[in-house]
């Protein structure tokens, strides 16, 4: 059975998305602790992100680095936090958050709530500026 997260990279469920490639899908995040909290997801079924091989690993985390600095561009933040948790969703995942503040990154605070129309809004202008990098 399909993961929620290979579901949401093949287009079954929709998303809002940021990029993706033949490898990779970034997405924004529909629970999000800050505007811009975005996924980033392997296409291929892989639970825990340490069991990549290297090439992809590495391939993975350079993916991530263009869309945290995407989203910098886009979100008033300091930096761009990622998270490595893995126990929700057995398909390995990055969050990339904005932060200003460390417990930005606190999971147990309350998450933000966009409309669909804003949603769209904030991955179309992360998305745009991916481009231009």
């Amino acid at each position: 059975m399909s993961t929620l997260f290979s579901r949401i990279a093949s287009g079954e469920i929709p998303s809002y998305t940021i990029a993706e490639d033949e490898r990779f899908f970034a997405f924004l995040d529909i629970n999000p602790l800050a505007k811009g909290h975005t996924l980033v997801v392997p296409k291929k079924e892989i639970d825990y992100i340490f069991n990549m091989d290297d090439p992809w690993y590495r391939d993975f985390f350079s993916f991530a680095r263009n869309v945290a600095v995407a989203i910098e561009k886009v979100v008033d933040c300091k930096r761009i936090g990622i998270a490595v948790v893995g126990l929700e969703v057995p398909h390995a995942h990055i969050h990339l958050v904005p932060l200003n503040d460390i417990y930005d990154l606190d999971f147990k605070k309350p998450k933000l709530s966009f409309t669909p129309e804003e949603f769209t809004a904030i991955a179309q202008q992360i998305s745009n500026q991916l481009s231009a990098i």
